[in-house]
This record gives structure tokens, sequence and C-alpha cells, in this order.
């Protein structure tokens, strides 16, 4: 499955900000999409008066490694492969563009979609990430479609209840399971880190049997810088 099938929204009828025009929430990416998304990274969505607007605004990046690490286990090499597909800045907008994006039973595998608040990339050396952590729990592929959904509205709705600690949620889709993850700012709050895990489970609904998983994003990336380091001697 392409790119351009899978984030089917690249095609929405959106005005282009450089074309004179206020209006449009997601971008319409047209032309030379590199750099239009270089140009446009951090620009706040406009919010038309009679739409409800979110109290953050947010942006939808898609990866896909391949099936070799040579690309993912680098970090310059996962940065080259995000995608940044679409903005919202109000609940009308993100319907706009979720009603557009492929379920991710529809996702192939090794392929991501990342929610994050506008201006957070999704990659740990983001400021925003770099001294954070995440949250991760593996679903039965059947589970992950309602799972996926409901993680996004409760980010959109505010229902972690730790406003700017929070940065991001990431569907990771695998070949035997799926991956949901939270990512927030502050791995040393040890409390902030409690009441996003119990905003996981509850929102999720998950059983006292089902085990999450934290990983410190500086310890992910000491790991693949040492990897990095490996791979380059031996060439």
């Amino acid at each position: 499955m392409s790119e351009r099938k899978m984030c089917k929204f690249y095609n929405l009828n959106v005005p282009d900000r450089r074309s004179g025009s206020g209006d449009g929430g997601a971008l319409n990416h047209t032309g030379n999409e590199d750099d239009d998304r270089n140009e446009d990274e951090g620009i706040q969505p406009y919010v038309p008066p009679h739409e409800h607007k979110l109290e953050y605004s947010y942006w939808m990046w898609f990866s896909q490694r391949p099936p070799t690490r040579d690309l993912s286990t680098t970090t310059t090499g996962y940065g080259q492969a995000l995608r940044m597909v679409g903005r919202m800045g109000s609940v009308e907008q993100w319907w706009g563009l979720y009603s557009h994006l492929s379920r991710p039973d529809e996702l192939p595998p090794l392929s991501n979609l990342h929610l994050f608040k506008l201006g957070i990339k999704p990659m740990w050396e983001d400021p925003a990430n770099v001294n954070g952590g995440k949250w991760v729990v593996r679903l039965r592929k059947s589970q992950t479609g309602r799972a996926w959904e409901e993680l996004c509205m409760a980010m959109l709705g505010e229902q972690f209840m730790v406003g700017p600690e929070l940065c991001g949620i990431v569907l990771s889709v695998r070949f035997q399971e799926d991956h949901l993850a939270v990512w927030h700012r502050t791995a040393t709050d040890l409390a902030a880190a409690a009441r996003v895990r119990d905003a996981m489970k509850r929102i999720l609904q998950l059983p006292s049997t089902v085990n999450l998983e934290y990983k410190v994003h500086k310890d992910c990336l000491r790991a693949t810088n040492r990897h990095e380091e490996e791979m380059n001697h031996r060439s």
C-alpha cells in the first residue's frame, strides 16, 4: 500500500494558506510536498468561529520503516522517514481528517501513526520529549481499532488530565500484534507518569492482568546511538 493511498487525507480540499485564503485546517499537500512540509511545520491551523476549538492544536505524522533495521535504527533515518500529513485545531477538523484516515487493520506492517501536540515532533530528540518517557501496551489486532480511536479522542478531549505534560500518542502496526504508546515530557516526575499510566488503563478499559511497559526516551536514544556507532565501525 502506497503512502499516498494510506494517507488519503492528503487529498482533502483545503485552501492553500499561501494562495491568500485564511480558511482551512489540515494542510493540502500538493506540488513539492517536502518543501511544503518544511515551510509550514508548526503553523497554527485556522479555526473558524463556528467550530469547536480544541484546548491544544495537533498534527498527525506517518512513518514506515523498511523490513531491515538499517534506516530505523538511526535517528537521522527515522527523521527522514517521518511524513506530516495533517494538522487540526478543532473538533470538526479532527473528524474531517480522521474520516479519511485508513483504519489500523488497513495499514501495512511496520507503519506508525503519530498524533502529537502541534510543535512537538514524534522524535526522542525533540526538546519536549528528550527528558520524557512513554507507556506502551501491546494489543491483539482485533482490539487495536477501537483502542486507537479511544486514545485519540481522550487526548483531544484532555481526558489524561495532565495538561502540557502530555506530548502525543503513537500507533505502531506490527506483524503479530500492535502497540499503542503515550508519550509525556518528564520521566523523572513519577507522579505524572503514574497519572498517565492510570489514565491510559482507564481510557482503554485494560484489565489488571495487562502489563504496561515504561521506556525512558534517553535510554532509547542511547541504545540507538550505540547501535549506530557499532554499525559504522563494522562498515
